[in-house]
């Protein structure tokens, strides 16, 4: 099961500069364990004491997982997964 994943800017340090990686698993959760044995600390910076990093918002096509099942979200061969972490600011 090949799955797209959009890699932000600041963590492309952990995927040698890709923009962009494959990785496979049934949910969520599954794809993280995927990716992080290809891509060794990717995990920690995406997952914290079992649940998303309050400041990283994934979606699966175009979906938030927040509203979908989180970690336990259904992943589907051909789904794309994009990374996004959060910004703040303001005046």
């Amino acid at each position: 099961m090949a799955i797209e994943v959009r890699i932000p800017t600041i963590l492309r340090t952990y995927t040698d500069g890709a923009k962009s990686v494959s990785g496979e698993g049934a949910s969520l959760s599954e794809l993280i364990d995927n990716l992080e044995s290809a891509h060794p600390g990717l995990k920690d910076r995406l997952v914290e004491d079992g649940d998303l990093r309050r400041f990283v918002n994934v979606y699966v096509n175009d979906e938030d997982v927040r509203f979908t099942g989180g970690l336990e979200t259904s992943l589907s061969d051909g789904d794309q997964v994009v990374v996004l972490p959060a910004v703040a600011g303001g005046a």
